[in-house]
């Protein structure tokens, strides 16, 4: 057994507690409000974000970083990117040298546009491995036990090693990646490319519509992977297309909500206020798009969702503005005009 600390209750880091306690770890679960921390202890139930999955035993909750932190070499952050910052330094007194970091969160900071596994590098330093877990996961479905695949990147072998052991189990099955860029700006953009897929469903465009736009998304995301450095065939994998597939079409995915509900005519604050949970591909479109611009890469989709997001422009115009746009090979990289 293995102590692990997890940060961040949310839907996701409540998941990956329950599901880390059933394989046989201790797990201390941090939460940010010392209230929220009171609730889920008494209730042995995340109410708000995780209702109907019972914590096991084997889940501690606190809202002491000391306490969630203290005399364990494998920590899990779970942390909404807007705050992975602030955490991972109020953090870093607690973190044993050499401790394992396993990244839970995808998007990218906006003023500084770095991955997380970045961000934490820089409050953390370098001496503690940093591996990614991404992949096509609903926080629920993992909760209930159905089978999931997902991948640990990381170019730290020995920690990528160390991820697939402690994590694995019947129904979680995990493969190893060394690129650790691409896995992330793939888990990044696919939130992006979700929002515009609620958009299609929420203005009835049709399967023909949602298929292509799923296909030059993912265009899309490999070329600013490649760009940014990470590998080609990253893209046609888990954390790229599997789930981007998964975010663009399940029930459960924030993002392709937020799409929905901006397609019905609502405006973005009122969206954002109706919703418990944080839907990243919001804060990310922006930082995309700037990542694009410092490496050159055209991101027509990502500008579009950025136009309505801003209120700049409708849901129909944006679908016009892509579909007018001119045509070419569909290799062609040059940029439309």
């Amino acid at each position: 057994m293995q102590r692990v600390a997890v940060l961040g209750a949310g839907s996701w880091g409540t998941a990956l507690s329950v599901h880390l306690s059933r394989v046989g770890h201790e797990v201390v679960l941090w939460a940010r409000d010392p209230a929220l921390a009171s609730e889920i202890a008494a209730r042995r139930a995340n109410s708000i974000y995780l209702p109907d999955v019972t914590l096991p035993d084997g889940v501690a909750m606190t809202s002491s970083l000391d306490v969630a932190l203290r005399d364990t070499d494998l920590v899990v952050s779970a942390i909404p990117s807007h705050g992975c910052r602030s955490v991972m330094r109020a953090a870093a007194p607690h973190i044993r040298p050499g401790a394992t970091i396993v990244s839970a969160t995808k998007g990218l900071e906006s003023d500084t546009l770095l991955r997380m596994s970045e961000v934490i590098a820089q409050e953390l330093g370098d001496e503690r491995p940093v591996v990614v877990l991404s992949g096509p996961t609903f926080a629920m479905e993992v909760a209930r036990k159905l089978p999931t695949v997902v991948l640990a990147a990381s170019t730290d072998p020995a920690a990528i090693d160390l991820v697939l052991e402690e994590f694995r189990s019947p129904y979680l099955r995990l493969y190893g990646s060394p690129d650790v860029i691409g896995v992330e700006i793939c888990g990044a953009l696919k939130n992006v490319i979700a929002i515009a897929a609620g958009v299609v469903e929420g203005v009835g465009l049709g399967h023909n519509a949602l298929a292509a736009l799923i296909t030059r998304g993912l265009a899309e995301i490999s070329r600013l992977t490649c760009a940014a450095g990470g590998h080609r065939d990253t893209p046609a994998g888990l954390s790229g297309l599997g789930d981007l597939v998964l975010t663009c079409t399940g029930t459960l995915s924030r993002n392709r909500h937020v799409g929905i509900e901006l397609a019905r005519g609502r405006k973005l604050p009122e969206v954002l206020a109706g919703m418990k949970m944080i839907a990243e591909g919001v804060k990310t479109t922006h930082a995309a798009l700037a990542l694009g611009a410092r490496h050159h890469v055209e991101l027509p989709i990502a500008t579009q969702m950025a136009a309505v997001l801003d209120g700049r422009t409708d849901v129909g115009a944006a679908v016009e503005a892509l579909m007018v746009r001119r045509q070419k090979s569909e290799t062609d990289s040059r940029p439309a005009r």
